[in-house]
């Protein structure tokens, strides 16, 4: 009996094996980052907003290719900061900590602004790595970022990451079945 891979929801038979050998065959000067979007562009794999999901696609064909399944072409280059330990921390951006001691009232108004691809990207993250307990890390996969600031001065950070695909007592609690997490995950932060 021929063996079945799962990945990310996706079943992989010894068909769509086959088909994957042949296509990178077919593309052989093909980088593992063109190839995994090529792939994409031939199985219509998109995400909902209509971007390619190459990111899975690559994490399927890395996972086939250490099963000893398929071969993939060499690596070409490392890209810099992929390697969770290699990669470059936030710089410090010094501003005011000095902590508000006044009621509320007279903090003035607030400003919720999303900071994500702006000017701003660079202090939320700094902000991150140095206060919070945790550091900063990148968020996985779709994400929202905002800074809050009273008087022109910094005093908090939101980030909203993309749920997790299976997280069951989320899901039970909810009371989805398979299909309706399938459906509605993308809605989730």
């Amino acid at each position: 009996m021929a063996e079945t891979w799962r990945y990310r929801g996706q079943e992989i038979g010894s068909e769509q094996i086959v088909f994957l050998r042949e296509f990178i065959r077919t593309h052989p000067t093909s980088s593992r980052w063109k190839l995994s979007r090529q792939l994409c562009e031939a199985l219509g794999w998109k995400q909902a907003n209509g971007a390619l999901r190459d990111m899975v696609c690559r994490g399927l064909l890395l996972m086939l290719e250490r099963a000893g399944e398929i071969e993939l072409p060499p690596v070409r280059r490392q890209i810099r900061g992929q390697c969770r330990t290699g990669r470059p921390r936030p710089e410090a951006m010094w501003i005011d900590t000095t902590p508000l001691a006044m009621p509320l009232r007279e903090l003035g108004p607030i400003q919720i602004q999303p900071v994500r691809r702006t000017s701003d990207e660079p202090l939320f993250n700094s902000l991150m790595e140095h206060h919070h307990y945790l550091a900063y890390e990148q968020p996985v996969g779709e994400h929202l970022k905002y800074l809050v600031s009273a008087g022109g001065q910094p005093i908090a950070c939101f980030c909203w990451s993309s749920a997790p695909r299976h997280l069951g007592p989320r899901d039970r609690h909810v009371g989805w079945s398979p299909a309706a997490r399938k459906a509605n995950i993308r809605f989730v932060a």
